[in-house]
């Protein structure tokens, strides 16, 4: 695993946090919400993408 990915993930959440205190403190609860789904999202899509190279990885080590 690479530790760029974990500052990257830090940072979305860094980001996704401000943001939601922020909207959540100028009444804007829904877009607070969506603000934090898409954030979740995206971290769930590199996510994926590493599990994707993990599983390539492994297939190329047992020859499969």
């Amino acid at each position: 695993m690479d530790v760029d990915l974990i500052f990257k993930i830090a940072a979305i959440g860094i980001i996704v946090a401000v943001l939601n205190q922020l909207l959540v403190r100028s009444g804007r609860e829904e877009q607070a919400m969506m603000t934090t789904l898409a954030g979740l999202i995206v971290v769930l899509l590199m996510i994926v993408y590493e599990i994707k190279d993990l599983f390539d990885v492994i297939k190329s080590l047992f020859d499969l």
